[in-house]
C-alpha cells in the first residue's frame, strides 16, 4: 500500500499561521500584523548615564535586538531621553511607572513608544485623552503594561481568585479608555511569573481583543530558571500563532535576554536561523569526550554569525547521518573524527585535530557565505 505524504514544504514548517492582530509602527520597525516577531530587551544602566546606556544599546544592537526599553524613574532620566532617542540605532521604549508627567516628557523627546502600566500611575486615567493626542502628533505608540506584582488595587478581590481573568481586565478596561478617545496604536502584555497563568492569561487576551500582543514571564529568574520557563510558556503561546513581540527578563546581562530570545523564534522557525550547533547528549557508545568536544567547538565558532549549522557527533549510530545533514560535522569514534562538509566526507583526522579542523572549515564555509550574499539556510 502507498501512502501520499504530499509535497515537501518550500519554506520553513510553522506549527500555526499567526494570529491577525492590528500593526503599529514602533520608530523604525513595526509590531503586529505581517510584520516579523521582535525580540525586545531592557537596560541595566542608570537612563540618566547616557553614554553607559548608548553603549549598552549598542551591545544589544550587535547581539540582534530589535526594540529596547529605558527606564524612567526620575526627571533626570526624562532629561536624558532625547539624546539616547536620537543616537539608538534601534527604538527605544521609554518606561514609565507612578509618574504621568514622564509619559509626555518620553513622547516630546522623540521615543518610539512609551510603556505605560496602568496599575500604578496615579491619575493617569484622567489623561489619558492628553496622552493620546501627544501620541498621535508625535506617532508615538503605546504598550499597555499590565504586571502581577503591580496590579490594580481594585482587582486585587477578581486577582484572587483568577488572577489570569484579573490580568486581561486590567487590560481591556484601559485599552478602552484609550479606545474612547480614538486612539489605538497600542500593544498590549499581560506578564506573570508562573507560565501557566502568563499563558492563560494571554490565550484570553488574544481572543478579546485584534490588539498587538508583547509576550514575557515577567521576574522569570537566574539565566538558567528564566530561560526554561521562558522557552515554555513563549513555546506555548507563539505555537498557536499568538504573540508579535517578545521579552525574555532574566537576571543576566541584557545580551543574554536577546539570544534567548532570539533563539526560541529561530527554533520555532519564526526568524531565519543563523548560527546553530547540533552535538550529541552522550553516551556509553561515545569513544570521545563529547562534553569538552562540543564545548571547545563552541568557543572556537563563538564570533560566527553566518547561517550555519554545525553537527558534533560522538560514535557511529546517529553521527554520520546528523552530520551529513549539517552544512559542517564531524562524526567521532576510535580517536579520530570524519569531517563532513555539506555531506561529504572531506577528511578523517586525529581526535586532537577536530577542533582545529572545524574552525577552519567553518571560517572557511562563512567567508563563502558572505561573498556570495544569499545564504541558503537549512531548516529541519
Amino acid at each position: 500500500m502507498s501512502i501520499n505524504l504530499g509535497t515537501p514544504p518550500t519554506k520553513p514548517m510553522v506549527l500555526a499561521p499567526r494570529r491577525p492582530t492590528r500593526k503599529i509602527k514602533v520608530g523604525t520597525t513595526y509590531i503586529g500584523g505581517d510584520a516579523p516577531i521582535a525580540v525586545q530587551s531592557m537596560t541595566t544602566t542608570l537612563t540618566s548615564n547616557i553614554n553607559a546606556t548608548l553603549q549598552q544599546i549598542a551591545e544589544l544592537t550587535a547581539a540582534g535586538c530589535d526594540i529596547v526599553r529605558v527606564a524612567v524613574p526620575s526627571q533626570d532620566d526624562a532629561d536624558a531621553l532625547p539624546a539616547i532617542a536620537a543616537k539608538s540605532k534601534i527604538p527605544v521604549v521609554a518606561d514609565i511607572h507612578f509618574q504621568p508627567r514622564y509619559v509626555f516628557a518620553a513622547i516630546e523627546a522623540g521615543c518610539a513608544k512609551v510603556r505605560v502600566n496602568p496599575g500604578n500611575i496615579k491619575a493617569f486615567d484622567d489623561k489619558i485623552a492628553d496622552i493620546a493626542r501627544a501620541a498621535t502628533d508625535h506617532g508615538t505608540s503605546i504598550r499597555i503594561g499590565v504586571n502581577a506584582g503591580s496590579l490594580d488595587q481594585r482587582l486585587r478581590p477578581m486577582y484572587e481568585a483568577d488572577p489570569a481573568g484579573a490580568l486581561v481586565q486590567s487590560a481591556l478596561n484601559e485599552a478602552a479608555l484609550f479606545e474612547e478617545v480614538g486612539f489605538f496604536d497600542f500593544a498590549i502584555s499581560v506578564k506573570h511569573h508562573d507560565p501557566v497563568i502568563m499563558v492563560d492569561a494571554y490565550r484570553r487576551l488574544s481572543q478579546a481583543c485584534d490588539y498587538p500582543l508583547h509576550l514575557g514571564v515577567t521576574e522569570a529568574g537566574p539565566a538558567f530558571q528564566g530561560t526554561i520557563k521562558s522557552a515554555t510558556a513563549f513555546g506555548a503561546l507563539l505555537a498557536e500563532g499568538i504573540g508579535d513581540t517578545i521579552r525574555v527578563s532574566l537576571s543576566a546581562p541584557p545580551v543574554e535576554e536577546v539570544k534567548v530570545g532570539i533563539k526560541i523564534l529561530e527554533s520555532l522557525n519564526l526568524r531565519p536561523r543563523q548560527f546553530e550547533i547540533v552535538s550529541c547528549p552522550s553516551c556509553g557508545r561515545a569513544q570521545v569526550d563529547v562534553y569538552k568536544l562540543a564545548n571547545d567547538v563552541t568557543e572556537g565558532l563563538k564570533e560566527i554569525t553566518a547561517p550555519i549549522r554545525v553537527a558534533v557527533m560522538g560514535c557511529v549510530v546517529n553521527g554520520p547521518g546528523e552530520a551529513r545533514e549539517a552544512d559542517l560535522g564531524v562524526a567521532s569514534g576510535n580517536g579520530r573524527g570524519q569531517i563532513f562538509v555539506h555531506g561529504e566526507v572531506i577528511a578523517t583526522v586525529p581526535e586532537d585535530e577536530i577542533v582545529q579542523t572545524l574552525i577552519a572549515e567553518a571560517n572557511r564555509i562563512a567567508a563563502e557565505i558572505t561573498e556570495s550574499g544569499s545564504p541558503e539556510v537549512l531548516v529541519s
